[in-house]
């Protein structure tokens, strides 16, 4: 069974920084991308917006618009974990962010989300 604990989340002004980590436990298949997605207040869980992913190797990542420049992510896969870097926050930032493990084999993806982290950024 796997599992994502989320932690890093809270309050800031805007400008500021803040890191969320996510840590899994249990197998996960070696082919997998993790990423971070977010729910912005007033909007539906899903779809979540994509916010930022890194593949397995650590090779490859993507962003969304609204965050090129002013997050990084990275993992640790010694550790399974993975990391958001967010400097210069906007209001517009704030959100339930969530972590994601998309693994997959030959036959079979499986999906796993953390339970949430609440980012609010104060004007």
């Amino acid at each position: 069974q796997v599992q994502l604990v989320e932690s890093g989340g809270g309050l800031v002004q805007a400008g500021g920084s803040l890191r969320l980590s996510c840590a899994a436990s249990g197998s996960i298949f070696s082919n997998n991308v993790m990423g971070w997605y977010r729910q912005a207040p007033g909007k539906p869980r899903d779809p979540r917006e994509l916010v930022a992913a890194i593949t397995s190797g650590g090779g490859s990542t993507t962003y969304a618009d609204s965050v090129k420049g002013r997050f990084t992510i990275s993992r640790d896969n010694a550790k399974n974990t993975v990391y958001l870097r967010m400097n210069s926050l906007k209001p517009e930032d704030t959100a339930v962010y969530y972590c994601n493990v998309r693994a997959w084999t030959t036959y079979r993806t499986d999906d796993y989300w953390g339970q949430g982290t609440q980012v609010t950024v104060s004007s």
